[in-house]
């Protein structure tokens, strides 16, 4: 195996299901033990792509390899592949160590062989006084560790995982992100992994793909994705609450929003020559200072305070500043009130700029 090529390649992927396009000349190269996450909102083509992957769906066009060899035609069990899926798919009427055995006996591996990889998946998942229950015995918790344990020991190059924790609650959820994060450490395969939820992609990702109307908006690391979104659909998408966005003009060194006028020097633009004209500029909530750091920052104004939301370790709170919605990250023990003049500042290298026409980052 070549360490330096992509474990998983896709070439020009194309998906039809009749006139619609799903997926559109998508490409995309996933590192050998990469943790890569694909995100978006429904519909956006994530669980295709995955699929298309698995050879779950066949393609209309392109071609998809996996260490090199050409699986785009393969069936699922050619691919050197483990899956994951939302729901957990066990056999109720087998012992959780029959859930996972069965593909192994199926594939006729000998017996020592079937008995040290289920001891090895259930060291590593922590499921060993579970062998012997059956799937109605377990917590959803549980269950998801053994469906993970099912792929696991196929001892195959590449896990795919199509929303697996969505069905949990989110004390579960935060609890098997961090089992997933332990065991992609350990394990070091690929892994691709589909959610659209933006905590678990940013906590859990090597690199993050941003996925809307069957393309890749944005490829990059969760830092790249979260300070350096490449369009304003990325910016408004990462991040909760999400981005704040100001339209004005850009001169090519000052964006102007009726009375507010915001110096950009010390921002990275995307190109030497920075396009002016029409703009929006993206200021993030927790980017916005108040208090004491306010006489630091290099843009000031006043904003009335319109709604204080508490959330418990932040106060959210709602204000205008030049004729659109501003919202501001406090911290929790934040003393404001809807009605206040609140002073606040923020740093224009930390902003984002996008041409109003193509939303592209500038």
């Amino acid at each position: 195996m070549n360490m330096h090529a992509p474990s998983v390649r896709i070439r020009d992927l194309d998906l039809q299901f009749g006139d619609v396009k799903v997926l559109k000349s998508l490409s995309l190269d996933i590192r050998q033990g990469e943790f890569l996450v694909l995100l978006g909102s429904s519909g956006c083509g994530k669980s295709t792509l995955l699929n298309c992957i698995a050879g779950l769906l066949e393609v209309t066009d392109g071609q998809i390899f996996i260490q090199d060899q050409n699986v785009t035609w393969k069936e699922p069990s050619e691919r050197g592949i483990g899956m994951v899926f939302q729901s957990y798919a066990l056999y109720p009427q087998m012992t959780v160590e029959g859930n996972l055995s069965f593909g192994l006996k199926n594939a006729r591996v000998p017996k020592a062989e079937i008995a040290a990889r289920v001891a090895r998946a259930a060291e590593i998942l922590q499921i060993e006084p579970l062998l012997k229950r059956k799937p109605g015995a377990l917590s959803g918790g549980q269950r998801q560790r053994v469906a993970i344990g099912r792929a696991l020991v196929r001892d195959v190059d590449v896990f795919l995982f199509d929303e697996p924790l969505s069905n949990l609650d989110a004390k579960l959820r935060a609890d098997l992100r961090v089992e997933l994060k332990r065991l992609h450490q350990q394990l070091k395969n690929t892994m691709i992994y589909v959610t659209h939820d933006q905590v678990e992609a940013m906590t859990l990702a090597d690199r993050i793909a941003i996925m809307r109307g069957g393309v890749i908006m944005q490829l990059g690391t969760p830092d790249e994705i979260y300070n350096r979104p490449q369009n304003r659909y990325v910016a408004d998408f990462i991040g909760s609450p999400s981005m704040n966005f100001i339209d004005g003009r850009f001169d090519g060194e000052t964006f102007v929003a009726g009375d507010l006028a915001i110096p950009m020097q010390g921002y990275r633009f995307s190109s030497e020559s920075a396009r002016a004209g029409q703009a929006t500029i993206g200021i993030r909530p927790e980017h916005v200072v108040t208090g004491e750091l306010v006489e630091r920052a290099p843009v000031q104004t006043t904003v009335t305070v319109n709604l204080v939301e508490p959330t418990g370790p932040d106060t959210l709170v709602y204000a205008d500043l030049a004729g659109g919605p501003l919202r501001i990250r406090m911290d929790g023990h934040a003393q404001v009130r809807a009605g206040d003049v609140l002073p606040i500042g923020f740093e224009p290298s930390r902003a984002s700029l996008f041409d109003a026409e193509t939303e592209e980052r500038i």
